[in-house]
């Protein structure tokens, strides 16, 4: 069973949390330009490696921030939102 580190309720099943996706920094809807905004809706870094995701565990509804190592499939370390190590 894959176990993913809550910040706040410690180790759990990964069964109990939902990803919901890379974290990205989004550009500005006013200043962008169509092609800025359609590269941000549409396009994501499917390449192997070190990301930063946004995951919910969802029993407690509390969302955090995991740093995982997608080629190795491991959780490096997780925060949450505002506090970053």
């Amino acid at each position: 069973m894959k176990i993913m580190p809550c910040p706040v309720n410690g180790p759990r099943a990964i069964a109990e949390f939902i990803y919901w996706g890379e974290v990205r920094v989004s550009p500005d809807p006013n200043t962008c330009t169509d092609d800025e905004w359609a590269d941000y809706v549409f396009n994501r870094n499917g390449s192997p490696g070190i990301k930063k995701e946004w995951w919910c565990h969802t029993p407690s509804n509390t969302w955090f921030i995991a740093e995982r190592d997608t080629l190795a499939d491991r959780v490096l370390r997780t925060w949450l939102p505002g506090t970053e190590p």
